[in-house]
């Protein structure tokens, strides 16, 4: 089964920048899109970026310019670079195969204060 592992999240004040991780176990991560999703209390969980296997990006507007997703296969690892980070941003980050449907990490929680 396999087991996701966010980190890198932390306090941060509007415009800094964060890098957050994500390991994957399992031999099966290189063919799969991956993506970062956030949720915040009382709201649905959005997938905020994803990475295809082959390394194609895409981003919902609202993170578009500021975050950049990537991945090491060889380390089983996505990864997401968060710049000019805004208060809007609050919230905690998962990443996933694209459709969500392996076991969720705990997340990394990102806080950015204004």
């Amino acid at each position: 089964q396999v087991q996701l592992v966010e980190s890198g999240g932390g306090l941060v004040q509007a415009g800094g920048s964060l890098r957050l991780s994500c390991a994957a176990s399992g031999n099966i991560f290189s063919i799969n899109d991956m993506g970062w999703y956030r949720q915040t209390p009382g709201k649905e969980r959005e997938l905020v970026a994803h990475i295809t296997s082959g390394g194609s990006t895409s981003y919902v507007v609202s993170v578009k310019g500021r975050f950049t997703i990537s991945r090491d296969n060889a380390k089983n690892t996505v990864y997401l670079q968060m710049n000019s980070l805004k208060p809007e941003d609050t919230a905690v980050y998962y990443c996933n195969v694209l459709g969500g449907i392996w076991p969720w990490g705990r997340g990394t929680q990102v806080t950015v204060s204004s």
